[in-house]
């Protein structure tokens, strides 16, 4: 038996046997979190499948991520590819491991800036969902949220500029009851983001994650620093 959260790349790759997938499609239901990872997971075994050997598990053995980030379609597409697993488990596990050591694996790379044809789930996410922007004047930090319902809460991207680094920062969900949940949380380097020097302008941050509150009952999103400052609001 598997530990739930840590079986979302053994699932994506197919790996896991009948009844720890079953017990993870269970366990993916309720949480917001794997289903996050799934979304972006999903790319990386696409590029696995198009990276794969000649001679090899031709790339349609692993499915392509769909348009639309829609847990019900990725459910469905992975579980489809778990009977196929066994004939290739070794070389998925093989390169999985080279992708994450950093060995040379094809010519692709997953980040939020590729430029080689291939959406990244963050952006893919941005395009498609329900948008709303705020700005700080004081702090001068520009964000912008999607959203996407989910059965298990809130799909949300998010959109940032203005920010200057070094920060910690985090995205949190505040309900119209005052809950409060963190979305996701992330580093902000020196050169920020969105931020002008000189003749150049550093790109924003792009990332995504997940909030178990339901689109109609979050009030608003806050970034904020890890030691508790709010650099900007977002209200719905």
């Amino acid at each position: 038996m598997t530990t739930a959260h840590a079986d979302v790349g053994a699932y994506v790759l197919g790996v896991l046997d009948d009844a720890d997938a079953a017990r993870f499609e269970e366990h993916l239901a309720e949480c917001a979190q794997c289903a996050a990872q799934l979304d972006e997971l999903l790319p990386v075994a696409h590029l696995l499948g198009e990276a794969a050997p000649p001679g090899g598990p031709e790339a349609a053995a692993i499915a392509a991520p769909p348009g639309p980030v829609l847990l019900d379609r990725l459910l469905g597409e992975v579980a489809g590819e778990r009977h196929r697993r066994r004939s290739r488990r070794m070389w998925l596990v093989a390169a999985a491991a080279a992708l994450l050591i950093g060995v040379p694996l094809g010519t692709y790379a997953v980040t939020s800036e590729d430029g080689g044809g291939h959406v990244s789930a963050a952006q893919e996410m941005f395009d498609d969902g329900e948008k709303h922007r705020g700005v700080d004047e004081a702090t001068h930090a520009d964000a912008t949220v999607s959203l996407l319902k989910k059965s298990w809460g809130t799909h949300v991207a998010l959109k940032l500029g203005g920010v200057q680094g070094p920060l910690e920062c985090d995205l949190v969900a505040v309900g119209k009851d005052g809950e409060r949940q963190t979305v996701t949380t992330w580093s902000v380097p020196a050169a920020g983001y969105g931020e002008v020097h000189g003749d150049m302008k550093s790109e924003p941050l792009l990332t995504h994650g997940g909030t178990g509150l339901a689109r109609k009952d979050i009030d608003r999103f806050e970034v904020r620093t890890l030691d508790g400052r709010k650099l900007v609001t977002v209200p719905l």
